[in-house]
């Protein structure tokens, strides 16, 4: 997970070429939309007639400022895609004080992480590789429950919770959870979701894909792995859905198979992009691997694309993720008005996959392998190449 960058509005008034200040409808404001900026008092007044038709679909206003029946939260953002969020939002969930937490449970604010060098990398030494096993094991674990619970009508929201109660049951709490202010448990994206989506109302469809991205934290270390996966049997006889996540899937493989003393981090990237291109597949360059341990993600950046320029090689006892993101058409993402969520500019699917592993003195150790009980697992992929 990582901040996105700030963008600026642009004003609601019809035809208005101003960019948007602070000033939001109050009326808005507290039903949660959040995308109703305009630029002046001015502006607003004009445009209220027109305005206004928008609160008859959220005037009903429940518990916690919210509207009890579904919404669009940004009914004037152009969707690249078919997906979109429905809201309100539950409540953030709590976590229980005897589970230890990270230190940005409360503020949302990462500090040791921010004070980190960028360069240093930490080797962990036998007592946090036994910590970092445990951990992985958990996440493992949590993904597995979770993604059991996948099938069409079930909501991301659900799907939260499921997470959720499975952190708890593990002592561990969920490293998303108000990390730079993210809002849930879990990651959840579907379609052309690259990364980062907010699980919310929306009830998956047979024929969607899903990331879910499980990261957690006990005994004072982290772990993270995500899959993708076909919700319901439609997916999986959809020739381009399959092949974007079983090449991502691949690539994946691929790169861990490198993975040993001595390798240089650039490699990984050239591995991973040379195989997607080979199956008509881009890599979305914006995110990539990191380090983890006592720290949710140090060093080191592992890019996913080739010709990078990362420095540096694998010594024994580093832990970082693989994680790559894949997508049928052009490799650049752009985030929704809720800063997190990152889909894809032109609408097309996307899949990703991610291991935590730990480089031993032989090679490499996968600290978050799947089992023979795990959901999910790989497909043939069918011939044809229609496009979802």
């Amino acid at each position: 997970m990582a901040s996105t960058t700030d963008k600026k509005r642009k004003c609601l008034g019809a035809g208005c070429e101003n960019n948007a200040g602070v000033l939001q409808c109050p009326t808005c404001l507290k039903a949660g939309v959040g995308d109703s900026f305009f630029c002046s008092q001015d502006c607003f007044t004009r445009n209220w007639v027109t305005h206004k038709a928008l609160h008859a679909k959220t005037k009903t206003l429940g518990e916690h400022g919210m509207s009890s029946q579904p919404y669009n939260p940004f009914p004037y953002y152009k969707f690249t895609g078919s997906t979109q969020p429905l809201y309100p939002l539950s409540p953030r969930r709590t976590v229980p004080a005897s589970i230890k937490h990270p230190d940005w449970a409360e503020t949302g604010v990462p500090k040791s992480e921010n004070r980190l060098s960028r360069t240093k990398i930490t080797l962990l030494d036998a007592k946090g590789q036994i910590a970092m096993r445990k951990v992985c094991q958990l996440a493992r674990e949590v993904l597995d429950i979770t993604a059991a619970a996948l099938k069409p009508g079930v909501t991301t929201e659900y799907l939260d919770e499921i997470c959720h109660t499975a952190c708890l049951e593990r002592e561990a709490y969920p490293s998303p959870l108000n990390y730079n202010h993210f809002p849930k448990s879990v990651c959840t994206s579907p379609n052309e979701v690259a990364c980062h989506g907010i699980p919310d109302q929306r009830a998956l469809e047979d024929g969607d894909i899903i990331n879910l991205d499980i990261s957690v934290y006990h005994g004072g270390y982290h772990a993270d792995v995500n899959e993708t996966y076909y919700v319901g049997e439609k997916a999986k006889t959809n020739p381009d859905a399959v092949r974007v996540i079983e090449t991502t899937r691949e690539c994946l493989d691929m790169a861990i198979a490198i993975v040993k003393p001595g390798t240089p981090i650039r490699d990984f990237g050239r591995v991973i992009e040379k195989h997607a291109k080979s199956r008509g597949c881009s890599v979305i360059a914006t995110w990539g691997g990191h380090g983890i341990n006592t720290e949710f993600h140090p060093p080191p950046w592992i890019p996913h694309y080739s010709k990078n320029k990362a420095v540096g090689i694998c010594k024994p006892g580093m832990a970082f993720t693989i994680e790559p993101i894949l997508t049928l058409g052009i490799p650049r993402e752009t985030p929704w008005p809720d800063e997190w969520t990152s889909v894809t500019v032109d609408g097309k699917w996307a899949a990703q996959f991610e291991h935590t592993l730990l480089v031993t003195e032989t090679g490499v150790e996968v600290l978050t392998a799947a089992n023979e009980y795990s959901p999910g697992g790989a497909i043939p992929i069918p011939p044809s190449t229609t496009s979802p």
